[in-house]
């Protein structure tokens, strides 16, 4: 492979690329090295930690990576499968800067690596990621390795330790029984569940009765994208936790740090609404322990219900808000110490875990309260979820800038409140004969896409909200027609919508050649090989700022 500067495949947050194309054992290797040398070393580190997913491409691609970071004189710490809170947990378990291999619910032929400080200090561009990216570069332009005597090459399994962890901090000894789905969708959920919620590594049982669904390993996904904020891969959930009369449904992405649940009817819970279950139980806890509720900080980001800041400070603690985004959310939550936080996504962040982000204590705290009264799932979040939301929807515009002062003014006209903190946010406040609603129209960093977000007390008015600014942003900036030179014959490109989501496409072209982005709510994009395009949806990506 010729020699290349790594900036297609070093993104915002961690590093992710097609292999062997993008990403190949070359690679690996000098990233390993330049990790050891950049982030690893200054820090006072002599070990770095290793995981890895189950994709067939994991073993050789951490194994050189592994490699380099012995020929940069450290110890390379292989701590074999794990999921990404798994690596967390070594990070800040053992001290140690970390390394995890995997591409999350990205399709097959990908793979990527993110990178922690010790403690599970997220490494982005902005804090080291791109001195990384630089060093690793030199070296693949022939620049030499390090002269120094390598670094041990060691194996540790902590599997253990981690389900052993998380149970110290949620006690799910007492509750009722509960019947419970787990869809691993193939990913790493299916070798962490059995270690967590059973007995696998010798922990004792719960009252849990664990119905897998996709526990076996397997990064071609052959059941569904491992992707639940897509509800065409819920379905099967769904279907199974009608089926076993179960209390509830849980879903993990692909390295299992992002969890889904559904009740037992199998209607999904929003995110929004776990954050705010999870929220209530976290500020109890603190205060318990002694610490006024007005000095319990929870972190939430701006797309995230009206309901999660309502019902933290209901409970006397301070929501605090922040931009989208895991890196974003990890160092407020650092800066606040607050105690967890929150986001629309899936994500949720826990002091007690180093700041990380994990869903399965989140799924603990869900079982824990769950299994501590009577009620079933669907009565005990309906308070925490009274708002009408439009879900988030992609438009492609010709220009951003534009598309957005059009809306602002819209909003200047009607002496309507707003805040920039990420993108535009317009408040509409509750007053008699008009009910609460607010959007949020913030731009995706690599794309010409505007993202809008609505939410009001009631449909009518969310749908009132969504169309007027919709019509807004889409009115004077249609998508562009395909380039003149399109190898895609005008017949085929009239048949062809998105397969996942139905959305119109439009071409992009960039440094995969051309491919087909969808202007829709998914925003996949699919590759063209000869003039044909791949339309389908597990040969997708998604753009760099939302995989």
């Amino acid at each position: 492979m010729p020699a290349r500067d790594l900036t297609d495949i070093v993104k915002a947050y961690d590093i992710r690329g097609l292999v062997p194309d993008e990403l190949d054992a070359a690679a690996a290797r000098a990233l390993g090295i330049a990790f050891a040398e950049v982030v690893a070393a200054p820090q006072g580190a002599t070990r770095v930690a290793i995981g890895r997913d189950m994709r067939a491409s994991s073993p050789a691609l951490s194994g050189a990576f592994a490699g380099g970071v012995s020929a940069a004189g450290l110890e390379a710490v292989d701590i074999g499968l794990a999921s990404t809170d798994g690596l967390y947990f070594a990070s800040g378990h053992l001290g140690v800067p970390g390394a995890m291999f995997t591409a999350s619910h990205n399709p097959a032929r990908y793979n990527g690596i993110k990178l922690t400080r010790a403690g599970a200090q997220p490494v982005g561009r902005d804090t080291g990621l791109e001195d990384v990216r630089r060093r690793a570069a030199e070296l693949l332009a022939g620049a030499a390795e390090p002269a120094r005597a390598p670094g041990a090459r060691s194996e540790t399994d902590v599997l253990a330790a981690y389900g052993g962890f998380l149970r110290s901090l949620v006690d799910l000894a007492g509750i009722r029984p509960l019947r419970v789905v787990v869809d691993a969708g193939n990913g790493m959920a299916g070798y962490t569940v059995p270690a967590v919620l059973e007995d696998r590594v010798g922990l004792p049982l719960l009252p849990l009765t664990i119905i897998p669904l996709y526990f076996d390993l397997d990064g071609t996904f052959p059941n569904h994208e491992a992707n639940p904020l897509d509800p065409a891969n819920l379905v099967d959930l769904q279907a199974a936790v009608r089926a076993h009369g179960a209390d509830l449904g849980l879903a993990f992405d692909g390295d299992a740090d992002r969890c889904f649940v559904v009740d037992e009817h199998g209607d999904p819970v929003s995110p929004s609404a776990i954050t705010a279950l999870v929220a209530v139980r976290e500020i109890a806890r603190e205060v318990a322990a002694g610490t006024p509720a007005a000095q319990v900080n929870v972190v939430h980001n701006v797309i995230t219900s009206a309901v999660v800041p309502e019902v933290i400070r209901a409970h006397g603690a301070v929501p605090v808000r922040t931009r989208v985004g895991h890196s974003f959310i990890k160092a407020e939550m650092a800066r606040a110490d607050a105690v967890f936080g929150g986001e629309h996504s899936a994500h949720y962040y826990f002091r007690d875990f180093w700041y990380a982000d994990t869903g399965m204590l989140a799924a603990l705290h869900v079982l824990a309260e769950l299994g501590g009264q009577d009620q079933p799932l669907s009565v005990l979040v309906r308070d925490l979820s009274p708002y009408a939301a439009s879900g988030e929807i992609n438009s492609t515009v010709a220009d951003v800038g534009r598309a957005t002062e059009a809306v602002r003014d819209w909003a200047a006209a009607r002496g309507l409140a707003t805040e920039e903190l990420d993108g535009l946010t317009v408040i509409g406040a509750a007053t008699e004969g008009e009910p609460m609603w607010w959007f949020n129209l913030r731009p995706s960093n690599t794309e010409p896409l505007l993202r809008l977000n609505v939410e009001a007390a009631e449909v009518p008015t969310m749908t009132r909200v969504r169309d007027e600014i919709l019509s807004i942003v889409r009115t004077p900036n249609e998508p562009e027609p395909p380039v003149a030179d399109s190898p895609i014959a005008p017949w085929v490109r009239a048949l062809l919508v998105c397969p996942a989501c139905h959305g119109a496409l439009r071409d992009l072209t960039g440094e995969r050649g051309l491919e087909l982005a969808c202007t829709g709510e998914c925003g996949r994009i699919y590759p063209v090989t000869d003039g044909i395009p791949t339309m389908l949806v597990d040969q997708a990506r998604l753009p760099d700022d939302r995989a």
